[in-house]
């Protein structure tokens, strides 16, 4: 069973985590971490022109063959609360039309489109629906797989480990 893993075409949500998920190869987040949970991190801060701190649970990631390929994966509220979305920072210069690929201990959940680039990479995101919820949540190990060329896609592993406390200590 494939769970959708579907496109949101427009996000309201953090315009702090450009930067945050921007640090990815420096692996120095912007903000504050607030906890630890496993390989996650809840950090929080309040971007330009915000009237109130905003938080997300992350991890930054690189191949483990490829050490110039590293993800920024990022849980957050939408602004109205009504919502969670799962965004991947990739780096420029993947394949776009290849989306982003996701498999959770070794089975196939599906494919976010990329929505959008800026000057750190491109952003791929979906609405984190409960069946993806709770994948995410039970599960040991994810592999979010970019494509350089439409033949050459890069596994990069991503810890679940601390997923469920850190999406529970979210704000």
């Amino acid at each position: 069973m494939t769970i959708p893993f579907p496109k949101l075409a427009v996000s309201g949500a953090l315009f702090f985590l450009a930067g945050i998920a921007g640090a990815a190869a420096q692996q120095q987040p912007a903000g504050a971490v607030k906890s630890t949970h496993g390989a996650w991190s809840v950090i929080c801060d309040t971007p330009a022109g915000a009237s109130v701190e905003q938080c997300a649970l992350m991890q930054n990631v690189v191949a483990e063959d490829r050490p110039e390929i590293g993800l920024s994966v990022v849980v957050l509220r939408t602004a109205d609360n009504k919502a969670e979305i799962l965004r991947v920072l990739a780096p420029l210069g993947v394949l776009l039309p290849n989306s982003l690929d996701l498999n959770v201990d070794g089975k196939d959940i599906g494919r976010a489109y990329f929505v959008r680039c800026l000057q750190d990479g491109c952003f791929a995101e979906v609405i984190l629906e409960k069946p993806l919820l709770d994948t995410m949540k039970s599960g040991t190990s994810a592999t979010f797989i970019v494509f350089q060329t439409p033949e050459e896609g890069i596994g990069i592993p991503v810890d679940l480990k601390g997923f469920s406390d850190g999406f529970a200590a979210l704000p």
